[in-house]
């Protein structure tokens, strides 16, 4: 339960209940009576002249006990914690948008919310090689230390947190209650992120899903993150809503450009024309977010950043974390990446996979039979070293080695 006290807390929970109070009319109420418990208890003529209006007033006045029970015995769940926004553990990048949720309700690891994050979303019915794509992407960034947030819809925010969960962690933010899973079919994914990473919701316990929901969780994706990635996206695509705020909050907005004849190419295309920045690599995205990841790391939280980067699975290169990463910018661009950090500096595994591929194109099952590698940890390799530029994946499925 959050280290608050519980009247104050209830009276935190009958504020969120009152229809459109939201947080800056409750800021405006703790300003003027210095407590949640004091602002309810406000006489009804002062709360009137504060702007709240009848339908405000009366659910304040007569709140629903049976919701405010039901999240306060969620609240005593292991790993479930209420912030409310005066909180100083509430998220600080979410704190600083306009209307930021007044309370969040957390299952997890609280610590991720305060910890450096990258949005990525997209469509919910990609190609294979948008999934591919975006778990490659999320598996390396989150193997350096950033934490990868999405919203657990189906297609490209299961394929994010699936990745992440590979390499480092994740935050799924849910338009729904956090007793409820939606879709049903991700409530396996639900237990392993509630375990490994944190589920977020401003919505209370028994609250399922709605679609006025889901642009409110958008929202709350992008202020939670310092960038939002969008991976692979139709124009029409709820993904383009949290890209565009995430653009009204002053945040980075990057997409990955695709073959004009893919139609869920369009919406990443209309947005580089929008003015995000086009990436095609993550050492590229990593450029362009490492004067804020510094930033970051030099403010108190970063040896927890430090330490939990250097429990991460290696990558290919050896001991590479954010902190490493963060400050190599103006190294080289993406399509330089293999050029820039060098076969010399990659793990022994790497390199050994590398002299088995020759210089002619490969197959992923002879690769398995010259190295000795699973097809697994193969099949892994080859997409982190196509993401750092050291090879290529063909038509057919081969794999060529960049030479010189």
């Amino acid at each position: 339960m959050a280290d608050i006290e519980e009247a104050e807390l209830i009276a935190w929970l009958t504020l969120l209940q009152a229809p459109r109070l939201g947080s800056q009319r409750i800021t405006k109420l703790l300003a003027a009576f210095g407590s949640a418990q004091a602002a309810c208890s406000a006489p009804t003529s002062t709360l009137r002249s504060l702007g709240l209006s009848e339908p405000m007033l009366e659910v304040i006045r007569a709140p629903d006990q049976a919701a405010i029970a039901a999240a306060l015995r969620w609240s005593e769940h292991d790993q479930a914690t209420i912030l409310t926004l005066s909180d100083p553990r509430y998220p600080a990048r979410l704190s600083a948008i306009s209307s930021p949720p007044p309370l969040l309700f957390v299952r997890g690891d609280l610590a991720l919310l305060q910890e450096p994050q990258l949005a990525i979303v997209g469509s919910r019915n990609p190609t294979p090689g948008g999934v591919q794509t975006t778990r490659a992407f999320a598996a390396h960034l989150a193997g350096l230390g950033l934490v990868i947030t999405s919203g657990m819809a189906l297609g490209v925010d299961a394929a994010a947190h699936v990745g992440a969960l590979e390499s480092g962690r994740t935050i799924a933010v849910l338009g729904t209650g956090p007793d409820r899973v939606y879709p049903a079919v991700h409530r396996e994914l639900a237990r392993r992120i509630s375990a490994e990473g944190a589920l977020v919701t401003e919505f209370p316990p028994g609250v399922g899903p709605q679609s006025s929901h889901f642009p409110r969780r958008n929202r709350t994706i992008s202020g939670l993150s310092l960038g939002t990635l969008v991976t692979e996206a139709a124009p029409r695509s709820g993904s383009l809503i949290t890209a565009r705020y995430a653009a009204e909050q002053g945040r980075e907005v990057f997409a990955i450009p695709g073959s004009i004849h893919n139609p869920l190419a369009r919406g990443c295309h209309q947005l580089i024309r929008e003015g995000a920045k086009l990436i095609d690599s993550a050492d590229q995205l990593l450029e362009e977010l490492a004067p804020q990841l510094v930033s970051y790391l030099a403010m108190p939280a970063s040896e927890a950043v430090t330490a939990r980067a250097a429990t991460q699975p290696r990558t290919p290169q050896t001991g590479r974390s954010l902190m490493a990463a963060s400050s190599q910018t103006g190294a080289g661009t993406g399509a330089q990446t293999g050029a820039m950090a060098g076969e010399n500096g990659l793990d022994a595994d790497y390199r050994h996979l590398l002299e088995a591929m020759g210089a002619d194109p490969v197959a992923t099952d002879e690769l398995v039979s010259r190295t000795g590698l699973s097809a697994q940890e193969v099949s892994s390799m080859l997409l982190l070293l196509e993401l750092q530029g050291h090879v290529s994946c063909l038509a057919g499925g081969r794999y060529c080695r960049h030479l010189g």
